[in-house]
């Protein structure tokens, strides 16, 4: 009899994800929530240490400041647990035949790990990174920033500010409002006659909005 493996979750307070992004005249940047309350999230690869320690690196790596939200509020850590529980983080579409050898950047990664194995290896010197101070983050993500690893964890970590909310990051589209990206609009034939020559920054909106029904990405396959 197969043994079920028990769901873990990460627990956080729901006014640190998304949110509605205004400006001050100073151009200050104030996020208002419309949630209260905590959020309970059901991983489907991390643990929850792993997940808080995810969490924790995306975090340093893309930080909230005051030019605005970062990592944490986009809810990259929820991205990076449901690419690699789908078919990506098991290669299923990536060659994975020898030989496995170092080449330049261009050609990607060529190595012989999954992106599950690869996150399960390289989290291990990073335990606990979430109760350390952020000087003391920064020392130990510097430590491995040339490895495999961190390389790409910094490319999920941009992946999981920006892409589409459907795969599970971008909480609120608040990447897209950091940006002033308006989302997959396929045209903007109603706006053309609108602003005259006004600044135009339209409230973004997800695939799911555009098209009118629910989509699914291929981490849900």
């Amino acid at each position: 009899m197969k043994k079920l493996k028990r769901r873990e979750f990460l627990v956080v307070p729901a006014n640190t994800l998304g949110g509605f992004l205004l400006y001050t005249l100073a151009r200050e940047p104030v996020r208002v929530h419309a949630q209260s309350g905590a959020l309970k999230i059901p991983l489907r690869f991390f643990t929850a240490e792993e997940a808080r320690t995810v969490e924790a690196a995306c975090a340093r790596i893309f930080p909230s400041d005051e030019n605005g939200p970062g990592a944490s509020e986009a809810g990259v850590v929820i991205y990076i647990d449901r690419q690699l529980a789908g078919p990506y983080g098991r290669d299923k579409y990536r060659y994975t035949r020898p030989p496995f050898v170092e080449s330049v950047p261009e050609h990607g990664y060529q190595g012989k790990a999954t992106p599950q194995e690869i996150y399960r290896e390289g989290l291990k010197p990073l335990m606990g990174l979430a109760s350390l101070p952020p000087a003391e983050q920064d020392a130990r993500l510097r430590a491995i920033e040339t490895s495999a690893f961190f390389r790409m964890l910094r490319q999920h970590t941009i992946e999981g500010m920006f892409s589409d909310p459907l795969h599970g990051g971008n909480a609120g589209m608040i990447g897209w409002q950091l940006i002033g990206y308006p989302g997959p609009v396929m045209n903007y034939r109603e706006e053309i006659t609108k602003l005259q020559g006004q600044p135009f920054r339209r409230k973004p909106m997800s695939l799911a909005q555009v098209v009118g029904h629910p989509v699914k990405g291929w981490e849900d396959e």
